[in-house]
């Protein structure tokens, strides 16, 4: 059903090796999130004369029954920055490449062919124009082709492509994302960074390196020669837009019967906070379907995973986490219906380090540390992850060995610089704040950091205040001044294309950071840009581990403390038969249910 985590980190590690050295690499995020619960159609009867002796039961369309626990923060392409976010963004709309899920490499999505000039400096992408924009109305269940003003049917072409891609520079739009992909793009630092985001000249956004030549040719300037610029061409964030229905309806272009799509599935139902409800697009080009034979994706948003796996547990779902409490038993009752999912997620605790004791780069060794890693993925975790003391995971071009930079956990270091920053054994250490993710499996990681800084660095539990929200808050939180914004947070990165600079370049330059941890611009930085510039394989994977030991080594300024990546246990009913993807959004259309096997379900 799945490959086996070494099969997937082992296909990785080849690929992203040969996609830098040839000028691309491919793109990222997840394991699948359990989304929830059930639906059933009646049976029909057969007329009394041809009933046979079982009566055949009509299931109506296949279904994928599922559970969240948050809300979608945004199905807007150019906004997604989120796993849950990007999956239905994935599944909703086209983008110009994607990536083939069994060798990771980058493949035709709507740009069908590209050529690379010989300077590596220009991208010229041919773009099928038959791929139809649509509008689902989720009264009358019809999804119908856009037509423009004067009755012409809309297909999505370069201009489409043109406009997503400068609507992603804009510093109005508001994507996070736009700093990821604004140094690969000619121009689109200048828009994206101006002093005045009111009062951007026109002839700046005009010099962004992206131009529809015509309906069917988008030409992508970049600055320098990117060696991983085709494996950010997957991204969401560049996806095409449709102009017409955001001007119209604002905010709200992406409400259910607002939104225009051009993807393998149209938004049926979003009731905010409560249900959502996809299905397949029918006009979608027969060849673009997806091999997958889902056509409904039903999903209840619940408290909690326990909540979810009671679900699973009861057939109504088909996917679940597993709550930590279950998971011994889980495992030896359903070792067949149990996958290890490997999404290359790293976890850390991230520093303020503008705010006062972690100004005090003395201060974020010493609580970094004092972290004992291994016993939490083995006790906290059960050995759902692999420890981490630096910040790309294994898999990643560039990525040091996963022991070979950091320090991870070192109790006596520890002691030692907190002393250094005037507080030995803790003492006279100030009040300080820790927000989490909601949920019990966060507290029990919160809990366990507090007992290891109480024991290996004398900080008492109760200097630490914690608090718990979900992910969209904890996003806003964080972004919030030094008076309102916590002293430190949980967060996670996971990969967005398979090169080093999408970790330490995407996360910690401190172009990037500012919202957050808000890291002055320092040497660590200019050895980013080299590194993200440099064509040379062997000198980025020298700089890289530079990078990384600048971070996270003895003298390193470790913005936080990196702590594990990411191997978690999935509950997996027989009858769903998939491929998760490492990379971006899961691709909903290329997964089957065995509908035989799946049992009738009420919605």
């Amino acid at each position: 059903m799945k490959k086996t985590l070494w099969m997937v980190l082992g296909l990785l590690v080849i690929s992203s090796m040969i996609l830098t050295a040839c000028g691309g690499a491919a793109p990222a995020e997840e394991a699948p999130a359990a989304e929830a619960p059930a639906e059933e159609m009646p049976a029909e009867e057969m007329p009394a004369e041809e009933a046979p002796v079982e009566e055949v039961m009509d299931k109506g369309p296949v279904t994928y029954h599922g559970y969240s626990t948050t809300d979608i923060p945004t199905l807007d392409p150019q906004l997604g920055e989120d796993t849950v976010s990007i999956v239905y963004i994935e599944n909703l709309f086209v983008h110009l490449t994607n990536y083939d899920l069994d060798t990771a490499e980058v493949v035709p999505e709507a740009a069908t062919s590209w050529t690379i000039s010989e300077d590596g400096l220009t991208y010229t992408v041919t773009i099928r124009t038959d791929i139809p924009w649509v509008k689902h109305n989720p009264v009358t269940l019809e999804t119908t082709q856009e037509v423009d003003a004067d009755g012409n049917p809309r297909f999505v072409t370069a201009y489409d492509f043109e406009y997503g891609i400068k609507r992603a520079c804009d510093p109005n739009t508001g994507s996070y994302y736009s700093s990821v992909i604004a140094p690969s793009i000619v121009g689109c630092e200048d828009v994206l960074y101006y002093e005045d985001p009111a009062a951007v000249p026109a002839e700046l956004v005009d010099a962004i390196g992206v131009t529809a030549v015509d309906d069917a040719t988008l030409v992508i300037e970049l600055p320098f020669n990117a060696a991983f610029f085709l494996s950010q061409t997957p991204m969401w964030t560049i996806a095409a837009s449709p102009s017409w229905a955001i001007e119209e309806h604002g905010d709200n272009w992406i409400e259910a019967g607002n939104i225009v799509t051009n993807g393998r599935y149209v938004l049926n139902e979003w009731v905010h906070g409560v249900r959502r409800q996809m299905l397949r697009n029918p006009l979608m080009p027969a060849d673009m379907h997806g091999g997958g034979n889902i056509e409904k994706f039903v999903t209840n948003v619940v408290p909690d995973t326990t909540t979810g796996y009671a679900l699973w547990l009861n057939g109504e779902v088909e996917v679940s986490g597993i709550p930590d409490a279950e998971l011994e038993a889980h495992l030896a009752e359903f070792p067949d219906e149990t996958e290890q999912i490997p999404d290359l997620a790293v976890f850390y605790i991230a520093f303020r380090e503008t705010k006062a004791p972690f100004d005090n780069v003395h201060v974020r060794r010493a609580f970094s540390a004092a972290f004992d890693r291994a016993t939490f993925v083995e006790t906290v975790r059960q050995g759902q992850g692999l420890p981490m003391k630096h910040f790309a995971p294994p898999g990643i071009f560039g990525a040091p060995a996963i022991d070979e930079v950091g320090v991870g956990f070192d109790p006596e270091f520890a002691a030692a610089e907190l002393a250094l920053a005037g507080y030995p054994n803790c003492e006279g250490f100030p009040q300080i704040s820790l927000l989490g993710y909601s949920g019990q499996s966060t507290l029990n990681w919160i809990e366990f950091a507090q007992a290891n800084w109480s024991e290996n660095l004398g900080c008492s539990p109760d200097l630490i205040t914690i608090e718990q929200q979900s992910f969209s808050e904890l996003l806003a939180t964080t972004k919030l001044d030094d008076e309102e914004a916590p002293n430190m947070w949980t967060l996670g990165w996971g990969p967005d294309y398979a090169d080093e600079n999408n970790w330490v370049g995407d996360v910690l330059h401190c172009d990037n950071t500012s919202e957050r941890i808000r890291r002055e611009c320092n040497e660590i930085d200019d050895l980013i840009v080299q590194a993200r510039e440099s064509s040379d394989p062997a000198e980025r994977v020298a700089l890289y581990a530079q990078i990384e030991e600048a971070f996270f080594g003895a003298d390193g300024e470790f913005p936080f403390a990196p702590l594990f990546v990411r191997i978690a246990f999935q509950a997996t009913h027989s009858w769903l038969d998939y491929t998760p993807a490492l990379f971006g959004g899961d691709q909903w259309y290329t997964w089957n249910i065995d509908t035989a096997a799946q049992p009738m379900m009420a919605e």
